[in-house]
């Protein structure tokens, strides 16, 4: 089948075209679990149709990252930008290549699965590019049509210039269901032109480098979800973030609250936790119930909410910012992370896909299966039968 993506060559151009948090994650996982082994599967949320030799055209392309690798460069930025990364870690990663035989890709009619499979810490980069990869395709092989390029650079302008007009401060994190490399690239250029005062980066450590903005990112629900296999559900969140500490020292201090519910989170974000801690990442539920929530933690523990951040990143677009600017403000401090609205707002409708691990091992060759028990039901993952068990023990209703 023939196809004609918007470049030539290899869609990824970088080994740093994926969100920041699988580079800090990645270096966490090689220091404290380098035996660990993980299992990723692709879920169709939108039950999207895919046309005929989709999956042929996505191993090509999975085929074609082998030749992605960390070149002087970039080496070089990252060792400036983020020197919480040390030097040993950047050398692993100046010789890591992606293995296309730890993706499984097959095809049944319309229906595509993929599924990952190996060392946690070779494993975790493959979520990212794999659902860019999956978004573009499905584009190009449709046969969809997009807006020009003015259209978009106008579009984005418009977009971050009413964020401005907001107060609030924005970070791009669109990688995993962008319309385009080209559109990605496209809208990140027009935040940096036109976003002074209000764009503070983007979770693209590739377009970070190129637009000489801020990467941005600390860690993933997968972080805590293999805790959960390492050390048990009720120690999963106090493990993860023990272990995040013990790495980071003090650095990339946002936490992510809602693996297993933020009301279960906020039971184990301790005192300590709650002051080492820049703030907190809200990505599921309603977010002025989540707000509430972690103002009134703080208020507890005795910390000034305004001294703290909260960085809102669930499917936000201009009309919900304002919502949530509008009831926070005065109250603690709030960014936001913003990534389909402006990546894929391109013509046709967003993908609705995500990529979750599903089983972990501690490297003693016996799988145990995760799950993520969002804010919001709709959002879980995982088995029935896992679900339920986690559910039991940590007394979710």
């Amino acid at each position: 089948m023939l196809y004609f993506p918007e470049n030539s060559g290899n869609m990824l151009k970088s080994i740093l075209d994926n969100d920041f948090y699988k580079f800090t994650m990645q270096q966490g996982v090689i220091r404290l679990f380098p035996f660990a082994k993980a299992r990723y599967a692709f879920i169709n949320r939108g039950q999207h149709a895919f046309p005929e030799g989709f999956a042929e055209v996505l191993q090509e392309e999975v085929n074609r990252m082998t030749s992605l690798k960390l070149s002087k460069n970039e080496k070089q930025f990252l060792r400036e930008t983020c020197p919480y990364l040390d030097p040993v870690y950047l050398d692993f990663l100046e010789g890591y290549r992606y293995d296309p035989a730890e993706v499984k890709i097959h095809q049944t009619g319309d229906q595509v699965s993929v599924e990952i499979e190996g060392l946690w810490y070779r494993t975790i980069l493959w979520e990212v590019p794999l659902m860019a990869l999956i978004c573009e395709l499905f584009y190009t092989l449709n046969g969809s049509h997009r807006k020009s390029d003015a259209e978009l650079e106008k579009l984005t302008e418009d977009k971050i210039e009413g964020y401005r007009k907001l107060g609030v401060t924005v970070a791009e994190f669109g990688t995993r269901r962008r319309y385009s490399y080209e559109v990605h690239r496209l809208v990140v250029d027009a935040l940096k032109k036109f976003g002074a005062g209000a764009f503070i980066g983007t979770s693209n450590v590739h377009l970070a480098m190129e637009f000489d903005t801020k990467p941005i990112g600390t860690h993933a629900h997968e972080w805590f979800m293999y805790h959960a296999a390492h050390y048990g559900f009720k120690m999963a969140n106090a493990t993860g973030l023990e272990d995040w500490v013990n790495v980071y020292r003090g650095d990339l201090g946002i936490a992510l609250s809602d693996t297993f519910t933020t009301r279960v989170f906020l039971k184990q974000f301790d005192k300590m936790y709650s002051k080492l801690f820049d703030g907190v990442r809200h990505d599921s539920g309603d977010p002025l119930h989540f707000a509430d929530a972690i103002i009134e933690h703080y208020n507890k523990m005795g910390i000034d909410p305004l001294t703290k951040t909260i960085i809102f990143s669930d499917g936000l677009n201009l009309e919900k910012v304002e919502r949530i600017a509008t009831y926070c403000r005065g109250r603690i401090g709030m960014s936001f992370g913003i990534g389909t609205s402006l990546t894929n707002d391109a013509g046709p409708a967003p993908m609705n896909i995500v990529i979750k691990m599903t089983e972990a091992s501690t490297g003693n060759g016996e799988w145990t299966e995760v799950v993520k028990l969002s804010d919001e039901p709709g959002k879980h993952t995982g088995t029935e039968r896992m679900i339920a068990l986690a559910k039991t023990i940590l007394e979710i209703s």
